[in-house]
């Protein structure tokens, strides 16, 4: 009897871990061919959209007849954005999402430009008519540009493109105007362009993971009091008001936060980090809700560890909640939470200052570490407008993956694929937008513009040959050079060093250190190189090509040629054995931007915290 009960009881036993197994094997199945879009950064501006409560169309354009609201390229070449194009390119990216049957997308902040109504109320638009004719759900959160600031703010732009090539100021406040200058346009007032602060933007962008939806099979948020085995929908959407969203930022003040946890389809759980931090500029005495009274947000993560404190405790929770209930955890937020600069923030620190180079956003070491080991494994990013992937493991020995999205408004435009074939193990696919519909429309103004300037005597004027760019990826690449050229030489690099070496050829420098010649020589030889190939290029070439390698990483090398990457490795390894410390650190810099971890296609096994590339189809 006592045997017959023991065999009953293995059997009992060995029926519950069939059950289990099977439970298991199915969750990993149904999280085959799940595909999830990540668009970071694209500072969307609706060009066509008209001003509710002003009697102003725009510019007219004289190719297609159409009034758009635009800026000028002057304005676009001195940003590290694009301000127009863009529209057509997050137009392609969605098409392109459709026809691979792509159903979530992820938008990882900065999805607006400033958070203008305008642009926000366009934004939705665009994104309801997708979900409605494609079924597609998008999943936002919340960049340093929207909001600018935690509240509603004035705000306005001097920089749209009017009538006759000539600057058009648009504001929400007369106060905002300065003093006029002659032959100025007269000033468009209107509340379309203030700046929306939270309340506003999560209101209009509702439906795209700031709310709980129906067809949501969970939904939460840092601050929910529900558990996900007691979830019920009506519940969640009272406890998602966004004044039952608040933290304390000091001893008088709290702010809202849009984390938020989603479950879109089954197993899968999107955990979107609200990593924007306002601090306080003074100290206030009182409740405020100026948002002059506040900074802005792009600093990220390293302010989160010091002023937000409980998105790390309820990233914990979510983290053993997802293994306890077998559901696959993605993370995404508008910060990079790894190091972006392949290892050489420190020279860069050295080389540039540390207020240059945006290295101010690079977070601190124990960032990573603080994620990593509160349970994140795979995190998207954003912010940077860079494709990279950066990896670090704690002391404890966790490791975290940050990826991040590239940026539609910048070089070289693109978006992520994430592809989950099970619990462990993770696709990631880098979609470069090239050739992009309607990209050249608005150039006919651009050519008005590029003759007002010309004509009105302006010592710096832009490359009119920007307007004879083929594709998007072009006008991209276009975009930075003259950028580089406009603004970042002159403000981020060290005058003497710049000037000096901008004009030297490649040869020139390859030479510039001769020491170890019959190296220098041999080598030369072993990667069939000739001096003379080396006249081919400039200084100014290697610091443009430094910026692709930074902007693009892997997709960069492709542009930039094996050849000449070939040539930049032998010119760097030759400054290295330079007695001159500022070519030693540029050579360091430069060297350790080309080589990162795989960034374009690869693989992600959780399992054994390893990530390979994967080699392109011939």
């Amino acid at each position: 009897m006592i045997g017959f009960m023991h065999h009953q009881s293995r059997y009992i036993l060995f029926s519950i871990l069939l059950v289990l197994f099977s439970c298991a094997q199915k969750e990993k199945k149904n999280l085959k061919n799940i595909q999830i879009a990540f668009i970071a950064d694209a500072h969307f501006q609706d060009i066509y959209a008209q001003f509710e409560d002003a009697n102003y169309k725009g510019v007219k354009n004289p190719k297609t007849g159409a009034y758009v609201n635009i800026r000028t390229m002057d304005s676009q070449l001195q940003s590290t954005r694009i301000f127009n194009e863009n529209y057509f390119a997050f137009i392609e990216a969605l098409d392109d999402i459709v026809a691979r049957g792509i159903k979530y997308v992820a938008l990882p902040g900065d999805f607006s430009d400033d958070g203008q109504p305008v642009h926000i109320k366009g934004l939705s638009t665009i994104l309801n008519n997708y979900s409605n004719k494609y079924g597609i759900s998008f999943f936002a959160i919340t960049g340093n540009h929207d909001p600018v600031k935690p509240f509603t703010q004035e705000a306005g732009k001097t920089d749209f493109l009017g009538e006759g090539g000539k600057e058009q100021i648009i504001t929400s406040s007369v106060e905002n105007l300065k003093n006029s200058r002659e032959g100025q346009l007269k000033p468009i007032i209107t509340s379309e362009i203030k700046k929306w602060g939270y309340k506003d933007i999560l209101s209009e962008m509702a439906a795209f993971g700031f709310y709980p939806q129906k067809e949501y099979l969970y939904w939460e948020t840092p601050f929910s009091t529900y558990t996900y085995k007691n979830y019920r929908f009506k519940n969640a959407k009272k406890e998602a008001v966004l004044n039952k969203r608040l933290y304390p930022i000091d001893k008088n003040n709290v702010l809202p936060d849009a984390s938020y946890l989603v479950e879109p389809t089954k197993g899968v759980w999107l955990l979107a980090i609200d990593a924007n931090v306002y601090v306080p500029n003074k100290e206030l005495s009182g409740v405020s809700n100026n948002p002059n009274d506040f900074s802005g947000a792009s600093i990220g993560y390293n302010n989160v560890l010091s002023h937000k404190s409980h998105l790390i405790d309820w990233v914990k929770k979510i983290a053993l909640e997802a293994e306890e209930n077998g559901k696959v955890l993605i993370a995404f937020s508008h910060y990079p939470m790894v190091d972006f600069n392949d290892g050489a923030s420190e020279e860069m620190k050295q080389f540039f200052g540390d207020d240059k180079m945006q290295l101010h956003r690079v977070p601190q070491e124990d960032v990573a570490e603080t994620f990593a080991d509160a349970g994140i494994q795979i995190h998207f990013g954003g912010h940077m407008h860079i494709n990279d992937t950066g990896v670090s493991t704690s002391n404890k020995g966790n490791t975290l993956f940050n990826i991040q999205t590239p940026s539609l408004a910048a070089y070289a435009p693109a978006y992520k694929i994430l592809f989950i074939h099970s619990n462990s193990e993770f696709e990631i696919e880098t979609v470069v937008i090239k050739s992009v519909k309607n990209f050249d429309r608005l150039f006919p103004l651009y050519e008005q513009e590029y003759a007002y300037l010309k004509e009105s005597g302006q010592a710096s004027i832009w490359d009119r040959k920007i307007l004879s760019t083929r594709n998007y990826k072009d006008f991209t690449q276009w975009h930075l050079k003259e950028l580089l050229r406009l603004r970042l030489l002159p403000n981020d690099w060290p005058q003497g060093f710049s000037e000096t070496i901008l004009p030297l050829s490649g040869k020139e420098l390859l030479l510039r250190n001769t020491v170890e010649n019959d190296k220098l020589n041999q080598a030369l030889r072993d990667n069939n190189l000739s001096l003379k190939s080396f006249e081919n290029w400039t200084g100014f070439d290697m610091i443009y090509d430094f910026y692709r390698l930074r902007s693009a990483d892997e997709i960069a090398e492709i542009d930039i040629g094996a050849r000449r990457l070939k040539q930049y490795e032998l010119v760097c390894n030759q400054l290295k054995k330079s007695e001159d410390t500022t070519y030693k650190l540029w050579a360091a810099i430069f060297d350790k931007t080309r080589n990162g971890e795989p960034s374009n296609h690869f693989m992600i096994n959780l399992d054994f915290n390893t990530i390979k590339n994967i080699a392109p189809e011939e």
